[in-house]
């Protein structure tokens, strides 16, 4: 039986807000009100607030609010630095936590995470920038290089515990030209973890590129205003008629 393929909203809020990003800044403001939490297979909710120690109390609210009238699991992330940040963010209404900086600066949070909540629970982004045939993993919101190559990154991951990769191009976001194929590819095919990508996707063609790559299970856009039901449905109508399982 082949698994289905997932379609995933990604929500960046700046300051309690909801902002579309382009190359990793917030560019364009929408209210919660857009989004069709009924159609999606998942949520990803990251909190994006610049700021050494950003009040996160919003964010929090926000994924609280939107849990209560949500029924797909949800994704949160942004500044988990320690299990009692996985805690907050759980007790705020996430499923599951994404982990970036955090795993970065200290790898063994995966671990403890896993251990604490179950694989499943971890999600590992990776955010990379291309330098010539490889890719760099950043960090701090795609600020800092940290002059990891992002297949290897993946690859000690997986080995740490992580459930799951989200793979992110940076030059991609906000660009809706499509994905990265080959960081997609590259990072799909070395880990047995199921692979999320993001960055750059414009259309629905564009989820079908990703999801001819072996090992990529989810297709994730942060294209507003392709969030309501009609326009999923729609996307998943064509993404089975090109002989992807989805739920319709």
């Amino acid at each position: 039986m082949m698994l289905r393929k997932r379609v995933i909203t990604v929500l960046t809020l700046n300051d309690g807000t909801l902002f579309r990003t382009k190359l990793f800044t917030p560019d364009y403001r929408y209210t919660l009100n857009f989004v069709d939490a009924w159609s999606v297979d998942e949520i990803v909710m990251f909190d994006v607030t610049r700021g050494d120690t950003p009040d996160r109390q919003k964010f929090f609210d926000a994924v609280s609010n939107f849990a209560q009238s949500c029924f797909v699991p949800i994704a949160v992330g942004g500044g988990i630095r320690s299990l009692d940040d996985v805690k907050r963010y759980m007790d705020a209404g996430g499923d599951k936590v994404v982990i970036n900086t955090g795993a970065l600066e200290r790898p063994e949070l995966i671990s403890e995470i896993a251990e604490t909540y179950g694989a499943q629970c971890v999600v590992l982004s990776i955010d990379a920038k291309r330098d010539g045939d490889r890719f760099d993993v950043m960090s701090h919101s795609g600020s800092q290089t940290t002059g990891r190559d992002a297949v290897s990154w993946a690859i000690e991951g997986e080995k740490l515990g992580a459930g799951e990769i989200l793979i992110t191009s940076i030059e991609r976001d906000g660009a809706l030209q499509g994905y990265d194929l080959e960081l997609c590819a590259a990072v799909a095919d070395a880990v047995s973890l199921p692979v999320q990508v993001l960055g750059g996707c414009g259309n629905w063609k564009h989820m079908v590129s990703a999801f001819e790559i072996p090992g990529v299970s989810a297709a994730c856009t942060q294209n507003i205003y392709h969030f309501t039901e009609q326009s999923i449905s729609s996307a998943k109508k064509f993404l089975a008629s090109k002989g992807h399982p989805v739920r319709v």
